[in-house]
């Protein structure tokens, strides 16, 4: 069987290849899916998309028209692909339904003390031969409160090293984490946790029930001071409510790794480019907030799972198996 793979980035290519080597043949693009690129895969029976393509009904409408019956997400989000649009086309959808947790608990924390630190500020001025400390006092971690928003894997991972970091935990999911519960962590009204929380991160997937979970009225009931994280999925937060807080001269620091905006931008070049998005180019201009583009799971362990699973569901499939992975069966 013939697979083509969208929006492969340059240190995926040679791990893909390497890993359906011997098992299927694999067609690596940089280009992302979209409706100008998904007659590519015409003659494609399987098609891996990343995170950031759209599968919309017209994608996907196009794709099986040319033969494609195999989406396999190469991401453990889907809020990217039109479920009900793919099933009635008879079309199998499958994902990556975990990899590394640690890969995202580390990074939301490498945001957190890179804006508490004042890391970039100090990094640019000492390019410069400014090696002056105005500006540039943090604070310790140690004693005060982290809030996480979703104790799933990754808030578990993200709880345990603030435990290390010698902080109160609080916390707030539809479920308690029992792990995270011998942490110390105490379960509270999301209400409580923004208002007493100095660390905010969040860890909750993308869903009509989450969107703007972190609105206007949410940002006004964090501390002046609070830090916020958000290396989940971009359309968490209220970017438009943010900017407008951040105007007012709050928050000690923002640390954003997605963009409820950001397909079309993230993954891609785009230095040469003017800017249209008006509330990204204000967001990056704070000196308090810190924007990464969609990197937290970029590991070579993380990427490697992503990359496994991906074929385990791609074999699956060409054997007739189902797996946890499978969000539409194959009809």
């Amino acid at each position: 069987m013939e697979i083509v793979a969208f929006g492969v980035q340059s240190d995926e290519r040679p791990l893909i290849e390497k890993a359906f080597e011997g098992h299927h043949e694999v067609r690596c693009l940089d280009v992302f899916l979209t409706e100008d690129t998904a007659p590519i895969a015409a003659g494609y029976e399987a098609v891996s998309s990343s995170v950031n393509c759209g599968l919309g009904h017209r994608v996907l409408q196009t794709l099986a028209a040319g033969g494609t019956q195999l989406i396999a997400q190469r991401s453990t989000g889907f809020n990217n692909v039109d479920l009900e649009v793919a099933e009635r086309l008879g079309m199998t959808v499958a994902r990556v339904s975990s990899y590394s947790p640690h890969s995202v608990a580390e990074f939301a924390w490498t945001l957190a003390m890179a804006v508490n630190r004042r890391v970039v500020r100090a990094a640019t001025r000492t390019r410069d031969f400014d090696f002056r400390l105005d500006g540039l006092m943090g604070r310790d971690m140690h004693g005060r409160t982290a809030g996480v928003v979703g104790t799933g894997k990754i808030g578990e991972a993200f709880a345990r090293i603030a435990h290390g970091f010698g902080m109160n935990l609080l916390g707030w999911d539809i479920a308690e984490n029992p792990a995270c519960v011998e942490l110390g962590m105490k379960y509270v009204p999301k209400e409580r946790l923004l208002a007493e929380s100095d660390l905010i991160t969040l860890h909750v997937p993308l869903t009509p029930q989450t969107h703007h979970l972190v609105d206007a009225a949410a940002l006004r009931a964090m501390k002046d001071d609070a830090i916020l994280i958000n290396s989940s999925r971009g359309g968490l937060v209220d970017s438009r409510a943010l900017v407008t807080e951040l105007r007012e001269g709050r928050f000690t620091g923002v640390g954003l790794d997605v963009y409820e905006e950001e397909a079309g931008l993230f993954f891609l070049d785009k230095s040469l480019e003017p800017v249209e998005d008006d509330t990204l180019a204000r967001l990056v201009t704070f000196p308090n907030v810190l924007v990464t583009s969609h990197q937290a799971y970029y590991t070579e362990d993380a990427l490697g799972q992503i990359i496994d699973t991906t074929l385990r569901n791609v074999l699956d499939y060409a054997e007739g198996r189902r797996s946890e992975n499978v969000l539409v069966p194959r009809s």
